[in-house]
């Protein structure tokens, strides 16, 4: 699979405990970003945040949280983006809590393995 040069990021931000018909939403994300063919991606999981509504989120050792903030990236081609942005919106919309959607312009420097000689 080839990712162009000049491609786009998609940021998806939620919430740990954000579910989609009974699995953690960031996973049916995940899963289906790679049944679509999208080019990869990235779940990262926060020590803190907030959000809209300014509740605090945090990883502290005396106050386990079961909503820590979750990055979500994808980088691939903006047709492949667009393409799988409903699919993106039907989850997130079914999903308990809120988020934040973002995209961003990338050059994509490198993407694979390095060439084998």
């Amino acid at each position: 699979m080839q990712v162009p040069r000049d491609a786009v990021l998609l940021r998806v931000f939620m919430g740990e405990s954000d579910r989609y018909q009974g699995s953690p939403l960031y996973e049916a994300i995940v899963l289906k970003a790679r049944e679509l063919h999208l080019a990869g991606a990235t779940v990262l999981r926060g020590p803190m945040s907030f959000g809209l509504s300014s509740r605090l989120h945090s990883a502290k050792i005396l106050r386990l949280s079961d909503d820590l903030p979750i990055v979500i990236e994808i980088v691939d081609s903006k047709e492949h983006i667009d393409q799988f942005l409903p699919q993106l919106e039907i989850m997130m919309g079914a999903g308990v809590g809120s988020g934040l959607v973002t995209i961003e312009k990338v050059q994509v420097l490198r993407y694979g393995a390095a060439p084998t000689t």
